[in-house]
């Protein structure tokens, strides 16, 4: 496509922005491109700085845990209308909305990545159904491509559950304070699902719908209509 070759030339002379100047990948949602925000050893969480596409230091992580996989967002992805539906359809609630942020992945290797700002590719194995008040807040689960270790697992039901439960955990606090940790009622996120890799695929296209909407203008004011 003809944006897709604008935007090629573009990033010859600039950085790429990792939300909008990199492809999610021809084989998507099979396998996608990934930007990795966080790693393992961060003590600091670090997130993509929308307006300029730089990392940026959010805050210092709250407590000694960390997450235990690589941690980002998928390129091209929005949570809109219709990530927001999806959910309202899953857990039979009404009036959630997407977070209108890029889709959140986690990505599962044996190998020890130290530093985050970089992309992988990765292959899409399931999810977690989280809610941030009324907000979707999916975490998409995946493997590193060709990852020695973790290359041969299909499904997240196929993941040791330890692992699974050490994700689950570290979503359901990242965001409380301290002092609320203890307390289920004032926590800021719930998990109403553990899915599969056909839902987290199904979830991924339609995040993919909600950015070519969402940023329509935007594409017709860099490449036109066509």
């Amino acid at each position: 496509m003809t944006h897709n070759l604008n935007w090629n030339l573009m990033n010859l002379y600039c950085r790429a922005h990792p939300w909008h100047g990199v492809d999610i990948g021809i084989e998507a949602p099979e396998v996608i491109h990934c930007y990795i925000e966080i790693v393992p050893t961060d003590t600091v969480k670090f997130e993509i700085d929308k307006p300029t596409g730089l990392l940026k230091a959010d805050r210092p992580q709250k407590f000694s845990n960390y997450c235990p996989a690589l941690y980002g967002l998928i390129p091209q992805t929005f949570s809109g209308k219709r990530v927001g539906e999806y959910c309202c359809k899953k857990t039979k609630r009404k009036n959630i909305q997407g977070d209108h942020d890029p889709l959140d992945i986690c990505v599962l290797t044996e190998k020890e990545i130290l530093r985050g700002d970089i992309l992988v590719s990765a292959v899409p194995i399931g999810g977690f159904r989280a809610i941030d008040g009324n907000e979707a807040d999916d975490k998409i689960i995946a493997v590193l491509k060709d990852d020695l270790v973790y290359k041969d697992i299909r499904d997240i039901k196929d993941c040791p559950a330890n692992l699974i439960d050490r994700l689950r955990h570290y979503f359901l606090t990242y965001k409380d304070f301290p002092e609320d940790i203890a307390d289920k009622a004032k926590r800021r996120m719930e998990i109403t699902h553990i899915y599969g890799k056909k839902e987290a695929q199904e979830i991924i296209k339609l995040s993919q719908l909600d950015y070519e909407e969402h940023f329509e203008e935007i594409r017709k004011t860099l490449f036109g209509t066509n």
